[in-house]
Formats: C-alpha cells, structure tokens, sequence
C-alpha cells in the first residue's frame, strides 16, 4: 500500500517536518519505494515535484525538505505499485483542471473490478487510481456546474466516494486548492496544531521542531496521514469510511458511511 500526506492551513505554512518523515518511509523506513509525488497550492497555482524513484535516496525530495515551500494546501503521496509500472506518469498526485482550477488528488488502495466512465478527463498513465480520479471529475464536470456550493459539492463527492469504497481499499486526498476533501477505508490519522504551540518529535527521524518558535497565536495548520508521523503527539484517527471536509485547517464538515456492520442488530 501507499501512504499518503496532506496539509490544510490557515495561513502559508512549510511542510518539510512532517515531509521529511514521508520521504524516509519511501524506501527507507517504508516499503514504498516506487515513486513519490507532492503539491503545493499558491493560490490558484500549484507547484509539484514528482519522481519514480525512492523518495528516501532522492536528491529532489531533500531539496524540498530543506527549502520552504508555504502553502496553506499540500498534497504528497508515496507509492508502492500494486497496479502500473514504476514509471512517472503512474505518480501520484494526479492533476486536471476543471471550472478555471487545478484539482489534485492522491490515492491510497486498489479497487476491484472498477471500470471506469468515458468522458473528456482521461488516463495518462496506467494506475487504477488516476482512472478512478479521471471517473470522479467526469461525474463532477457532467453532473454539477461551477457555482455550485461546497455543501452540495460535499455531498456529491461523498456519494461517489461510499461507492468506489465498495469495490476494494480507498484512502483519498482531493483539494482544487480551496478546500481538502479527506475520505478513509482503512488507515488515516489527523492532527490540528494551534496555539499554545510545543514541540514535536518524528518518528523515523531524530528531528524536532518546537512549533511555538515558527508560529503566531493565530496559527491553525492540520496534518493528515496514513500513519501518525510523530511520537509525542496525540493523533485522531479516522474511523472506517469517515470523511472530512477541511478549510483553513479546521474541518468543516465531517461524517460517516453507514455501513451493515454498524447497524443495529
């Protein structure tokens, strides 16, 4: 399986804390050494790197540890290849544009027996995954129009996400760099900084930073991930088929897929 981070802030906010820990785990501390990708939205743009080796012996990953990219959205994705050649158009994150925005979304799993629908947004490369992002935007662009309100676009993307979950293991990250749609099957964990700020410790790296010397009492950044990435914080983890819509590093909307096991008997 693959591992996923996302950022969402209220303010620009750098990402190399918690992408140093990422990138260890892309064929160091980890297994998922077939690629890796991350996206910084900059208002309506957004800059991304990607690359179809380790993340962990990469000299670009390093590069983006070290110099501080602010973004108040961030997607990154490390890959272990169930489906596609290790090759860089199967990295994740995938892009399209849609309604004058840049849409980006990461996958973690792999559904069974998906096919997906003919439409204008198509594959470039061959990963389950972008033809399930492909599917999702061809609905979207079919079905909705571009004022809709975010509720409304919530709850579409909800109804799609619930049905792709039924064909196999579907983690997600979805932004168009306004908002972070997060949907869970199986592992993801979140975490919300604000002040008062404390240090914190990675996992796989002798690294700590003290949050309150690089942050104002205003702050609010939000981590989410397949797995926690620090040692001594206390991580919320997502329930199976938990969503959460996030903006300015507060969920705004948040729910659960009902499923036959959590129904009463």
């Amino acid at each position: 399986m693959c591992e996923l981070l996302g950022m969402s802030a209220n303010t620009p906010t750098d990402l190399c804390f918690s992408f140093t820990e990422l990138t260890r785990r892309g064929g160091g501390s980890g297994p998922h050494k077939d690629g890796w990708g991350v996206a910084f939205y900059e208002g309506r743009g957004v800059q991304a790197f990607h690359e179809s080796r380790a993340s962990a012996q990469s000299d670009i990953a390093r590069m983006v540890q070290t110099h501080p990219i602010k973004s108040e959205i961030a997607i990154c994705h490390i890959r272990q290849a169930n489906v596609g050649d290790v090759c860089l158009a199967n990295t994740h994150p995938f892009q399209r544009e849609l309604w004058g925005r840049y849409w980006t979304f990461a996958h973690n799993g792999q559904l069974n027996q998906f096919e997906p629908r003919p439409g204008i947004y198509e594959p470039v490369g061959t990963t389950d995954s972008e033809a399930l992002f492909c599917d999702l935007m061809n609905a979207i662009r079919s079905s909705l129009d571009r004022d809709v309100d975010l509720k409304t676009l919530t709850r579409f993307l909800v109804k799609h996400s619930n049905a792709y979950s039924k064909l196999g293991v579907f983690n997600l990250l979805l932004s168009n760099g306004d908002w972070l749609f997060t949907y869970c099957t199986t592992k993801m964990a979140a975490i919300t900084r604000r002040s008062p700020f404390g240090p914190a410790r990675l996992q796989d790296a002798d690294v700590t930073v003290d949050f309150g010397t690089v942050t104002t009492p205003s702050d609010v950044v939000s981590v989410i991930a397949t797995e926690p990435l620090t040692v001594d914080e206390r991580w919320d983890r997502y329930e199976p088929h938990e969503w959460r819509m996030w903006r300015k590093g507060e969920v705004i909307d948040r729910g659960k897929q009902i499923t036959t096991a959590d129904s009463p008997a």
